[in-house]
């Protein structure tokens, strides 16, 4: 059973109101909105307040003897980048993310902080290991394509404060001379650092953005589905404004009707308007339909009906799906209310075993006292080892190209080769693979777990009921408390499971 995309991704696509906007979301640079010039600021003053504390203490405090007027020119670079970044920040709206200025911004920290490490002792000073701090805000905040630059400067800026800078400050008439294997495992201490800091960073931040955007299209999807649900109201209605009028043009056709002769073209007409009223009296008939009389847009549902909504769309392949439900001997079969969440979830988990069945898929509900369970079982290959430890999380995939879509190939095969009149049949076509689907994006199972859940239900996984020497096939339950999901009226009288 897949362990992911389903029909989920398509409906989110159009509740997004364009086909393309899904794709064109995964197609976006990563992280490309970089740090607002407000969050910018905030950061460099505070490195400026700490750079010009650090200076003046180890000068004034300590009688370090160190280049005084070349290190607050440095951080006086710093304050003047400020200013001007201030200055930008009211021309436009500094509260906007921008990723190049952010990667502009980041590239002048590390080359000022690296000219003022120069000038105070390079590796040897303890505070070289600041230079991690601006490649791992851009590995956390910009695409990959910036952030590998600005690691590649601070890479190249630990290799020339490894090759030369001035000595450490130290007290007077001392010197503090450190050994080169010393300050060779410094610098590599520090380029590992960056590497594995930005590294972990970088990571972090992509399955932060990949799981907001599966939560988004988790919104999409139940805000579409109760858009549908909405839709049921608006048209039940409509069927009643609309009786009124209908019931004054059947009269009228009725007056006309008797009024004219009974084989003449006008007789004819009034008797087809009659036909065509009563047509449309059936349809709003339908569209105002009670709860009571199994119109399935309504909130309440029996169990077994539940199973048949979701199962049936995907009939008709070659797929055998068999529904059940098991309960104790005399105990009801209950209605359950029809939530958006628990239909499309079913209905994606369904369709996933589907696409990974040989021939047969079994849906089970199972119901006890406490509990209502729903086993969705197949026959295929089962969880993939690889695949099981992380199923559930957005982007995990190993997906195949979907019976539905492997038919509908066929008929079209089938049809372009099909003989014209007047013209001899076309040889029976090359056999040759179909074109492979456009692949799961490794949302699917990630969103109808997010909606079971939401429901109130546990979805667990395991391993299917394969015989010995056959596939085990794969195993999806669902578990819901009986008062999460039945509906609790005493006027329903539900039917006694049959074991069917």
């Amino acid at each position: 059973m897949s362990s992911t995309e389903a029909p989920s991704l398509s409906q989110a696509v159009k509740v997004a109101g364009h086909p393309g906007a899904m794709e064109a979301l995964r197609e976006r640079p990563r992280r490309g909105r970089g740090l607002s010039l407000r969050t910018l600021i905030v950061l460099r003053w505070l490195a400026v307040v700490g750079q010009t504390c650090a200076i003046l203490t180890a000068y004034f405090a300590l009688h370090f003897p160190l280049p005084l007027w070349e290190c607050l020119l440095t951080i006086g670079a710093g304050v003047a980048m400020n200013l001007a970044t201030m200055a930008r920040a009211r021309r436009v709206d500094g509260s906007l993310p921008n990723g190049l200025q952010t990667a502009t911004q980041l590239g002048f920290d590390i080359l000022q902080l690296a000219t003022l490490l120069a000038l105070t002792g390079g590796l040897d000073n303890p505070f070289c290991l600041l230079l991690v701090a601006p490649v791992t805000i851009a590995a956390a905040s910009l695409p990959s394509r910036q952030a590998l630059v600005l690691g590649v400067m601070a890479l190249i800026a630990l290799a020339v404060l490894f090759s030369w800078s001035l000595p450490l400050p130290w007290r007077m008439h001392e010197h503090l001379v450190l050994p080169p294997l010393y300050r060779f495992g410094m610098g590599l201490a520090l380029a590992t650092g960056v590497l594995f800091t930005s590294g972990y960073a970088w990571k972090v931040a992509a399955d932060a953005e990949k799981l907001e955007l599966a939560l988004a299209t988790t919104q999409d999807v139940l805000q579409r589905e109760q858009r549908l649900a909405a839709l049921g109201g608006l048209a039940a209605a409509a069927a009643h404004e609309l009786g009124t009028p209908l019931a004054t043009i059947q009269v009228v056709a009725k007056e006309l009707l008797r009024a004219s002769p009974p084989d003449s073209p006008v007789a004819e007409d009034a008797a087809l308007m009659l036909q065509q009223a009563e047509r449309c009296r059936d349809i709003l008939k339908q569209l105002s339909a009670q709860p009571e009389e199994g119109d399935a847009l309504y909130a309440d549902i029996d169990l077994k009906a539940l199973l048949e909504e979701v199962v049936e769309p995907h009939r008709g392949f070659d797929l055998d799906f068999q529904t059940a439900i098991k309960a104790p001997p005399g105990q009801p079969v209950p209605r359950v209310h029809r939530l958006p969440e628990v239909i499309h979830g079913l209905s994606t988990l369904i369709e996933n075993a589907a696409d990974f069945a040989h021939s047969r898929v079994r849906v089970t509900a199972i119901v006890d006292a406490g509990w209502i369970e729903i086993d969705i079982v197949d026959d295929g290959p089962g969880f993939a080892s690889e695949i099981l430890p992380r199923l559930g999380e957005p982007y995990v995939t190993s997906r195949p190209q979907t019976k539905a879509r492997r038919a509908l190939a066929a008929q079209i095969a089938a049809a372009s080769n099909a003989p014209r009149k007047g013209r001899k049949a076309a040889p029976p076509p090359i056999t040759a693979p179909i074109a492979p689907s456009q692949g799961g994006m490794g949302l699917g199972f990630f969103i109808a777990r997010t909606l079971l859940e939401r429901s109130g239900g546990k979805v667990s996984v395991g391993a299917g009921d394969g015989e010995k020497g056959q596939p085990k096939g794969a195993r999806v339950t669902i578990r819901w408390p009986r008062q999460a999901l039945e509906v609790a009226d005493p006027a329903l009288e539900p039917r006694v499971a049959d074991g069917t």
